[in-house]
């Protein structure tokens, strides 16, 4: 079983940037598209940024423009460079890789346990 584990967490504040990174257990284990997804106190998981094993990459409106989605496949990583941050990018972020199935025809989801990024004004 592989796992994902995020790191770089932490408190920002506004305007400032973090990076958070993410790492599977396996090197060797080849996810489809990797993302990264968010929740907030009270809110739904949010999908925040998605990039394909090509390379081609999705962002949330909320944060087109500031964060920057990155994998490298040689190390099995995924990382979020988060710039001009703001307090309402407070949330626990989740690392999310999704595995091919073709026994099953289908897809696997693997997650993160998250890190909590807060935002100071």
């Amino acid at each position: 079983q592989v796992q994902l584990v995020e790191s770089g967490g932490g408190l920002g504040q506004a305007g400032g940037s973090l990076r958070l990174s993410c790492a599977a257990s396996k090197r060797s284990f080849r996810f489809n598209a990797m993302s990264w997804y968010r929740q907030a106190p009270g809110k739904q998981r949010e999908v925040v940024a998605t990039i394909t094993s090509g390379g081609s990459t999705t962002y949330a409106d909320s944060v087109k423009g500031r964060f920057t989605i990155s994998r490298d496949n040689i190390k099995n990583g995924v990382y979020l460079q988060m710039n001009s941050l703001k307090p309402e990018d407070t949330a626990v972020y989740y690392c999310h890789g999704e595995e091919v199935v073709a026994s099953i025809k289908g897809t696997l989801n693997h997650w993160g346990q998250g890190t909590q990024v807060t935002v100071s004004s």
